[in-house]
């Protein structure tokens, strides 16, 4: 029987107890003397959140299939508690078993979003282990990190002994059996580290040496050690459908988490090459599912979690070639078992629009576009498939099946943009509650709603646009105001609605993105002034970074307003990803020239990604 680490007189004091106690439906429970190793899988952020995460929950599954590991699960605890916990002593926790963090051989930290790097401190520090890497002492837990922020792990890479670059799905077995096998030999936490350096996939930072040059930008990043590769190669699984470590049984929340339903990936990575996108580079090259095998683990995780919804997985589900099958099927499995289907990422066209009158409340339901940009001109800079023509014709088809709520999602900010672009986010909109209006009165549902939304622009590593500058605070706000000024002024401003991203917020997490080792002084001093939850608006306290970036002397803009040379040597360069810097700068090249680059099953672009043999780099040659 194990014992809660919180007393009921703490549950009572904080906000949704049930996020701390585990033991949900599916959660995975064994014996601690029957595992040789113990890891403990952290969301750095609160438990909702970090509940909705699919690629801890692949990873949490695959671990616990191992009989001689056990996986258990931690997240950021909430500012009431964390303030208990810090008052009181207590360490902190896995959900399984209670027990302290510090106890474990491993802490993986799952880094999904730069603002979130303040947690990973948190997490550290409530665990009491050291939050440098470098004090670690040899019972410490070997902290690993990965996700996609793992491909830039430069400004965190002080507190991390190690990175996992890559799917999790291809070598952790390798990194398991390393560990057991340094244990048996009696060998240290050096040792392991350097063992570890030889798995592919696997970065250690303490065994690379940075140097700089005169104007701030690397001179050179180097093994510290003979042996040590040079660069570190991002590993996935080819065969999606065979190599895949199904999820059979997801742990279902006793509270409603930010995504409360079945989640079914349906394929990874994605053709379409928009310049801006991080992931549709990272995740090269697209690999389907097979169509029956989505079908079998439908049912099975519908059976054993009881989820009232299901969704699909992808960052462009429209392009899945078996799409309309695999969704009739869910449609009439579903129906059957009173489950909603939820079907993000669809471009809007007839079949789409069909499959939505049949699974939403058209009256209720609003449908989506993501434009990113006003102008056609500016969304061939970006390389957006998106026309003006296919999104009003798509608008005009919905309007007429009886919706009335369109979302746009545009950005702010991006390369080459002008006014004219900026105003174009306003006269698109106007179009389309234009196109409302076209249908005749009694035919219309309501009054038109057109909801369009503005973050601004953040370049990403390992995207065409890592080279490019980024806006001040006040010139993000201004570009917002000219949107919201030039929305005021069309016909139909009463059914368009605006709002933008905080420009504060966009303006550090561009530092964290592409940032190096230095901007880790600042993270650490961001933290010890209270910097914490920094991803939620009521906790993000800007001044506590302004504090941070002065006395660890860093000119913030030298992360962002810069614009990088052909050649500068990125803090990220040593990582390969398939994709080649070669291939982005010719994107960021073709970007300037206005120049739209075909999708991968149109044409192959030479991206580098090939060289995995897998997806649609050989659809065509088999």
């Amino acid at each position: 029987m194990r014992t809660l680490a919180l007393s009921d007189e703490i549950l009572m004091k904080v906000d949704k107890a049930a996020r701390y106690i585990g033991g949900e439906v599916n959660s995975v429970m064994k014996d601690k003397n029957d595992v040789d190793i113990r890891f403990a899988m952290c969301f750095p952020d609160v438990y909702e959140i970090g509940m909705s995460n699919l690629g801890m929950m692949i990873l949490y599954n695959m671990f616990n299939e191992r009989e001689d590991v056990w996986c258990e699960r931690v997240f950021s605890p909430w500012m009431d508690l964390d303030k208990i916990m810090r008052e009181e002593h207590i360490p902190l926790f896995a959900l399984e078993s209670q027990e302290s963090v510090k106890e474990f051989d491993f802490l993986g930290i799952t880094l999904g979003y730069e603002m979130c790097y303040t947690n990973v401190l948190q997490v550290l520090d409530l665990s009491h282990v050291s939050l440098l890497a470098k004090d670690r002492k040899e019972d410490d837990p070997i902290v690993i990190g990965g996700g996609a922020c793992a491909y830039n792990p430069e400004p965190i890479a002080e507190f991390f002994d190690m990175f996992y670059i890559g799917e999790g799905e291809t070598v952790y077995d390798a990194l398991f059996d390393a560990y057991k096998a340094n244990k048996a030999a009696g060998g240290s936490r050096a040792d392991f580290l350097f063992a570890a350096s030889q798995i592919p996939g696997i970065y250690v930072p303490s065994l690379y040496n940075v140097t700089y040059k005169e104007d701030g930008t690397i001179a050179s990043f180097t093994p510290a050690k003979e042996g040590v590769p040079e660069k570190v190669c991002k590993q996935l699984i080819t065969d999606v459908t065979k190599d895949y470590r199904a999820i059979k049984a997801p742990v279902v929340p006793f509270i409603k988490a930010t995504q409360d339903r079945v989640t079914l990936e349906i394929q990874r990575g994605c053709i379409r090459g928009c310049r801006f996108c991080q992931a549709g580079m990272l995740y090269r090259p697209t690999r389907e599912r097979n169509v029956d095998f989505l079908k079998q683990k439908a049912v099975e995780m519908l059976d054993a979690t009881g989820h009232e919804e299901i969704s699909l997985s992808s960052l462009s589900s429209s392009d899945y070639s078996q799409l309309p099958e695999l969704v009739n099927f869910l449609m009439e499995e579903c129906d059957r078992r009173g489950v909603n289907i939820s079907l993000p990422s669809l471009r809007i066209d007839a079949f789409s629009l069909d499959v939505m009158k049949k699974v939403q409340d058209i009256k209720k339901s609003s449908l989506t576009f993501a434009p990113e940009a006003g102008s056609q001109r500016l969304r061939d800079v970006i390389n957006k498939g998106l026309t003006r023509e296919v999104i009003l014709e798509g608008a005009g088809k919905a309007f007429e099946g009886g919706w009335n709520k369109v979302k746009l999602y545009f950005m702010l900010g991006l390369p080459t943009e002008t006014e004219d672009d900026m105003k174009g986010i306003a006269h698109l909109c106007e179009e389309i509650a234009e196109r409302y209006y076209e249908i005749p009165k009694d035919q219309r549902n309501g009054k038109c709603q057109i909801t369009a939304s503005t973050s601004f622009f953040v370049p990403k590593p390992f995207t065409p646009f890592q080279w490019a500058p980024m806006c001040r605070e006040e010139e993000f706000l201004d570009r917002a105001r000219i949107v919201r000024e030039e929305i005021h002024a069309q016909l139909n401003q009463k059914s368009i609605r605006y709002n933008w991203h905080e420009a504060d917020v966009t303006v550090l997490e561009g530092i964290l993105a592409r940032g190096d080792r230095k901007v880790g002084d600042a993270i650490l001093k961001a933290y010890e002034h209270g910097a914490l939850f920094d991803a939620w608006s009521e906790y993000y306290h800007p001044e506590y970074w302004k504090e941070a970036f002065a006395e660890c002397g860093i000119d913030t803009d030298f992360y962002t307003i810069r614009e990088r040379s052909d050649d500068e040597i990125f803090p990220w360069d040593f990582i390969h990803i398939g994709v080649t810097k070669k291939f982005l700068l010719r994107e960021w090249k073709r970007a300037h020239e206005e120049t739209v680059t075909p999708n991968c099953r149109m044409q192959c672009s030479g991206c580098g990604a090939a060289k995995y043999q897998g997806g649609v780099c050989v659809e065509s040659k088999s």
